[in-house]
């Protein structure tokens, strides 16, 4: 499908406008076709920054109507943070330093965002990576998100996101009534083999429904595809980026009506 890009800005409770970049598919003919929404969240560098522009385009291009906030708009513009040691200092201390209510305003925000839209059919899904799949984690909070695709999503095994570096994600698994696909590099030094297997047997425990995905030989930011210290790998990101469109495809794309019961046992058979 084509792709249109534009933004809204949105005004904050908690300081300054937030800027929504919007990714929207168009197919010629069709000037009422509705689509799926789908919040898209940054890493660090938050907003239009180059990886998380194409990625979006990728997800619109498939027939999703994507909206990416920008986080730190309390601090600084909508432009995006610099890949460099400044703009990576920048993006850290403002990870920790932005309210914790605050990240989950953005999460509202976009989703009304997208609901509003005469072109979003209602059904919304989130992703993000890094910082953006924490956030994506704590958007499906939101009954509203029928699915999320967490890539690498760091500090929710912590505990340690937004000011105080003590946030409650993981006590509030419960409140996810969406499905899940977390994704890791089993090399990820931002998220260890303990935070994973703590963040897994929590949504165990939770009854949440949920894949979880670790790539043998992956580093953290895998999937980014500029600047990322040779850790880009395009073939599993290509895999990765399948599984999010089953993912979507299933819960979002295909009219299920909503969603009853649980997850059934599997039979026991060879």
């Amino acid at each position: 499908m084509l792709v249109t890009e534009s933004f809204k800005d949105v005004p904050t409770k908690h300081g300054g406008d937030m800027r929504i970049f919007l990714f929207h598919p168009s197919i010629p003919n069709y000037p009422k076709a509705t689509f799926p929404g789908v919040v898209v969240f940054s890493e660090i560098y938050q907003g239009d920054n180059r990886p998380v522009q194409r990625f979006a385009r990728q997800i619109a291009g498939h027939g999703y109507v994507v909206a990416a906030p920008s986080s730190y708009h309390e601090f600084t513009s909508s432009e995006p943070l610099a890949y460099d040691g400044p703009g990576t200092d920048a993006g850290n201390k403002w990870k920790i330093e932005k309210q914790l209510s605050a990240y989950d305003e953005d999460a509202t925000l976009s989703i009304d965002t997208l609901v509003g839209l005469e072109t979003c059919n209602g059904r919304i899904g989130a992703t993000g990576m890094c910082l953006g799949g924490h956030l994506a984690f704590r958007c499906a909070f939101d009954k509203r998100i029928r699915a999320a695709v967490c890539y690498f999503a760091t500090d929710i095994h912590s505990a340690t996101l937004a000011k105080g570096k003590s946030d409650d994600s993981l006590k509030r698994v419960k409140d996810i009534k969406g499905e899940l696909t977390m994704i890791f590099g089993k090399k990820d030094t931002h998220v260890d083999a303990a935070g994973r297997d703590l963040i897994r047997k929590t949504l165990h425990e939770a009854g949440t429904s949920f894949s979880f995905y670790e790539v043998a030989w992956a580093q953290h930011a895998f999937i980014r595809d500029e600047l990322s210290k040779g850790r880009y790998d395009p073939a599993i990101a290509g895999i990765c980026f399948e599984m999010l469109l089953e993912l979507f495809g299933r819960t979002l794309s295909s009219g299920l009506g909503e969603r009853e019961g649980g997850d059934e046992e599997p039979e026991d058979v060879c």
